[in-house]
């Protein structure tokens, strides 16, 4: 496969759009079609990069190039795996790196799939500490860690750590340093600039935004820890579709309209729920008041698409939902249609009863706000 094409300019919007395409052949697509193809013509030696469809396929390679790119753009010392879930790259990180007698930090407050990850590590003998995210507490945790997990902004509660600071603090450790950057994605902030080892996302999020692709993916810096997830990745097979990796990587070429609108619709809702007496404990990075603001002001460029609140009750927060009009009744964030949850139907969250987390799509800011506005007051009769 020819070597991808180098942007014309540094904007973020124009790196989006040419990510990881090939170089240009005449009467060729500018982003070829999805390699479906369990084996390759192999003949003599195996020297060449395909071999075997769970090892590597070009549909990949070009999605890894443009997350790559996005994730660390302008540097060659870093690589980048997709994987078949965001959960298929987490457990790829903590596990091709962990061992019986290690130990790990994880937030306390962090997915909701967390706790079931940390009873399967014990169950291997590593030792698992926690700590919220707000208020860098996992740097009280830090001492004999081999490695730490950072979830900022947090999900669902929105809190935000500093990473350049926890990351200095565990290398000074020598422990290795992920970040789960599904939130903020590689525009909202760039973990391995930040200090982190591992940027980790799932990309079924607003990485690809449209809620028609399982995705996830894992960048860092080349050398034996990205070795290991690799290898991992070859021995589990937790490897995505080449039509999920080629959805992925047209997805891509939106990402920064679509982030932009809806960061700034996500702050415009958020500031419209800030004079509801019937909202409380709201949270948005964004916000100038908000606990997390100058912390996150720092390290991202934009402040994501989930706002959190929370309604006086169950039955008020499922009441709203049920009015919503053009917010469906979903899980998962980040895409171009809005949704929003009552968090605590799942379990695993620590969070009120009527603990709503909204995620702001791409529509008209004034219709959303309307919308969201005309769902409370409904929800109270």
């Amino acid at each position: 496969m020819s070597e991808p094409t180098t942007a014309g300019g540094t904007g973020e919007g124009t790196r989006a759009v040419r990510a990881g395409l090939p170089e240009p052949v005449k009467y060729e697509p500018t982003l070829p079609g999805p390699v479906f193809a369990a084996h390759f013509h192999l003949p003599g030696e195996p020297t060449g990069p395909y071999t075997y469809g769970r090892d590597e396929n070009p549909t990949w390679t070009r999605l890894e190039r443009a997350v790559g790119e996005l994730e660390a753009p302008g540097r060659d010392d870093v690589d980048t795996l997709v994987f078949a879930s965001g959960m298929a790259a987490i457990s790829s990180v903590l596990f091709s790196q962990l061992r019986a007698g290690d130990t790990v930090v994880l937030p306390s407050d962090g997915y909701q799939a967390l706790p079931l990850v940390r009873a399967q590590l014990e169950a291997y003998g590593i030792e698992v500490r926690t700590a919220p995210t707000g208020g860098d507490a996992q740097l009280a945790v830090l001492d004999g860690a081999k490695l730490l997990w950072i979830e900022s902004p947090s999900n669902p509660g929105l809190d935000v750590c500093d990473i350049r600071r926890l990351a200095e603090a565990a290398h000074a450790r020598g422990a290795l340093v992920a970040v789960d950057n599904t939130l903020a994605t590689p525009l909202g902030q760039r973990p391995l600039e930040l200090g982190a080892d591992f940027s980790v996302a799932s990309g079924t999020k607003q990485l690809t935004g449209h809620g028609d692709v399982l995705l996830g993916y894992v960048t860092g810096r080349s050398g034996e820890p990205m070795t290991a997830v690799r290898r991992w990745r070859k021995i589990v097979g937790a490897i995505p579709g080449p039509m999920e990796a080629w959805l992925a990587h047209r997805s891509i070429a939106t990402l920064q309209m679509r982030v932009d609108r809806q960061s700034a619709t996500a702050l415009a809702v958020a500031q419209a729920l800030r004079g509801r007496p019937e909202v409380t404990g709201l949270r948005y990075p964004g916000l100038a008041d908000d606990p997390s603001h100058q912390v996150a002001s720092r390290q991202m460029r934009r402040h994501g698409c989930v706002v959190s609140f929370t309604l006086p009750t169950r039955a008020r927060a499922e009441r709203f939902l049920e009015e919503l009009r053009l917010v469906d009744d979903a899980t998962s964030f980040g895409g171009v249609r809005s949704t929003a949850e009552r968090r605590g139907r799942w379990g695993g969250d620590a969070v009120p009863e009527g603990f709503i987390r909204l995620s702001v799509g791409a529509e008209d800011p004034d219709d959303l706000v309307a919308d969201v506005f005309r769902a409370l007051e409904e929800s109270a009769r």
